[in-house]
């Protein structure tokens, strides 16, 4: 009886993964997303929507303003909107965010991205001389 009870055991251990469903909500990927495309050199902040802008100088932390998620049959779409500092090579800096942005969600996540969209909305001019 003990095999019969190790056997059925093992079975459940190794059906872990199926126990359940995740979710990941857009908003976390939205984050993960704005957080990423921040660490790329030459970009000096996301570009958000006056909504977003509100709520930032209301204390509400929105870390994914300037970040557009859409999840559709598995794959993610990505549309960031980021303000770059002054003097930097602008497709550079887009190029270097589209892979970064893409292989983190991807890690971190699990999921596919099939897009992602780099708007250059604004340039930083606070460090020009």
């Amino acid at each position: 009886m003990s095999k019969d009870l190790t056997n059925m055991e093992n079975e459940k251990m190794n059906e872990i993964g199926n126990i359940g469903e995740v979710q990941i909500a857009d908003d976390v990927v939205a984050t993960i997303a704005a957080l990423a495309s921040t660490e790329v050199e030459g970009v000096s902040s996301m570009y958000g929507n006056i909504t977003k802008e509100i709520a930032g100088k209301l204390g509400i932390k929105n870390l994914s303003k300037g970040v557009n998620v859409l999840v559709e049959d598995g794959q993610v779409y990505i549309e960031l909107a980021v303000t770059v500092h002054y003097g930097c090579a602008v497709k550079e800096v887009a190029k270097n965010i589209q892979q970064r942005v893409k292989n983190t969600v991807e890690n971190m996540t699990g999921l596919n991205v099939s897009k992602v969209d780099v708007k250059i909305a604004g340039v930083n001019i606070d460090n020009y001389k």
